[in-house]
């Protein structure tokens, strides 16, 4: 035995429950650590959490008001220039940026709104103008710099044988009479005013042309049909040169045609020698005297033309009258009338209108002799027509003869043109003075078939007389 210091045991004792709590706590130490590591996930997450939170918080401060600009664009994009954002909420720049987007909107709003009365103006201001050159009695044509057709008006249509979308087109290659305007222009004339013949479907109008403009940067043409006026002209003027003829060449006429016929009577015996040149010396005298008396004649008729008196008279009649002469006039030559059975009562100068159709049947004659003289076949035919319609009265005399020019077909109704070498080019002029007389019309236009002509006077379906007014003109007829 030995003795023991105090306090040895209470230490022995101690430490083995020291030793028994190690190792309750090594068999407990993986428990603490699984422990530890879920409280440091936990607290992990809830700081990721709480920093989600923060960012979504301050995105939200930030991507609200980018959200609600980007709605507005859209709808300004779509044509809702209404469009604002609010401008109190978000970040300074956020806020800077929304009261700029408000003035943009602001100002295009108040732009567009500019524009469309700008629009509006321009729109009136071209329906005026469409308006105004639809109406007008010239043509009007603008080109571009390429000598394109860039607009036109309806009367330029009309005249050049356009349509109205003929926008594109080359004016030179639709109407080549232009070249000489736009030759003029290039010389420097910028305001260049030319005459030019235009021809389409066979009837020759003359123009008179303006262009105004420079050719790099494109022209405006403007053109007046002055055909009637030219012509009123040369009738005023020969009118003038008939009345002259009549009263300065038919007055001695008659003097020399009597002296030759006494110098016929009264020294045809005396003559011993040469009898038969006498004869034919005296006979010449007296058959050119006569020729000129009736040519002037013919022009005294025109210059004086009486006006009309108009009265009933039946058209189908006088047509069948016209073509009974004809027949005579040349019996190898076929005249053949077609028409309704019908009389055709009207209201005219009957002697008038009968020397139309007498003028228009004898021209109808000479173009198949002329025609006939070169070539016998076909055999010779006119064909005269009457078409009375509820739409339409008129004449339609058609031949087979030399049928008519092709260029200045139209000036054939002016006095003293014409395609024969002994006409007094009187005829049409007349007739066509009688057709205006009657507010009627004269067109000259080629056969349907084969050569020849086809001439057509046309009336006003006004003076065609009603059945309730026939029963009281029978007598005049």
């Amino acid at each position: 035995m030995r003795p023991v210091d105090n306090g040895i045991l209470s230490h022995l004792i101690e430490t083995e429950e020291s030793l028994i709590s190690y190792r309750d706590a090594e068999r407990s130490r993986v428990r603490i650590q699984a422990i530890f590591g879920l409280s440091y996930v936990e607290t992990a997450l809830l700081v990721l959490v709480a920093a989600v939170w923060v960012g979504i918080a301050a995105a939200n401060s930030i991507a609200g008001p980018v959200a609600g600009l980007v709605e507005a664009a859209g709808r300004v994009s779509a044509g809702d220039l209404d469009a604002r954002v609010d401008a109190s909420v978000g970040p300074e720049e956020i806020r800077a940026l929304s009261i700029a987007f408000n003035m943009m909107t602001t100002d295009l709003q108040v732009q567009q709104a500019a524009l469309r009365a700008a629009s509006l103006d321009a729109e009136t201001r071209r329906q005026f103008i469409e308006t105004v050159l639809s109406g007008v009695s010239g043509g009007v044509v603008s080109l571009d710099a390429q000598g394109r057709i860039s607009a036109l008006n309806r009367r330029a249509a009309a005249l050049l044988g356009l349509r109205e979308d003929a926008v594109g087109l080359d004016l030179i290659a639709a109407a080549p009479e232009f070249d000489v305007v736009i030759e003029t222009v290039l010389e420097g004339r910028s305001d260049a005013e030319v005459e030019v013949d235009l021809i389409r479907d066979g009837e020759t109008r003359r123009l008179r042309v303006r262009g105004a403009g420079h050719v790099a940067e494109g022209l405006v043409l403007t053109f007046d049909d002055i055909t009637r006026l030219v012509a009123a002209q040369r009738n005023a003027a020969w009118k003038d040169v008939a009345r002259r003829i009549a009263h300065e060449i038919k007055n001695p006429l008659t003097p020399i045609q009597l002296s030759a016929e006494r110098i016929r009577r009264k020294y045809r015996k005396e003559i011993t020698g040469d009898l038969e040149t006498f004869d034919r010396c005296t006979d010449t005298i007296i058959r050119q005297v006569g020729d000129i008396g009736r040519m002037v004649d013919e022009f005294s008729a025109f210059a004086r033309m009486p006006a009309p008196r108009f009265e009933p008279a039946n058209l189908t009649e006088m047509l069948r009258q016209a073509v009974f002469a004809q027949r005579f006039i040349d019996s190898e030559v076929e005249v053949l009338l077609e028409g309704p059975e019908a009389d055709v009562l009207i209201t005219c100068d009957a002697r008038m209108i009968g020397q139309g159709l007498v003028n228009i049947l004898k021209n109808a004659g000479e173009a198949v002799g002329a025609r006939r003289q070169a070539s016998p076949e076909p055999a010779g035919r006119i064909v005269a027509t009457l078409v009375s319609t509820a739409d339409e009265l008129s004449v339609i005399i058609e031949d087979n003869g030399v049928g008519l020019p092709v260029r200045d077909r139209d000036r054939l109704t002016e006095p003293y043109v014409t395609t024969r070498e002994k006409g007094t080019g009187l005829g049409l002029a007349i007739v066509k003075r009688i057709m205006e007389d009657h507010e009627g019309s004269l067109a000259l236009t080629d056969a349907r078939e084969g050569t020849g002509a086809r001439v057509i006077l046309k009336f006003p379906t006004t003076v065609r007389l009603t059945s309730a007014a026939v029963g009281g003109v029978e007598e005049v007829i």
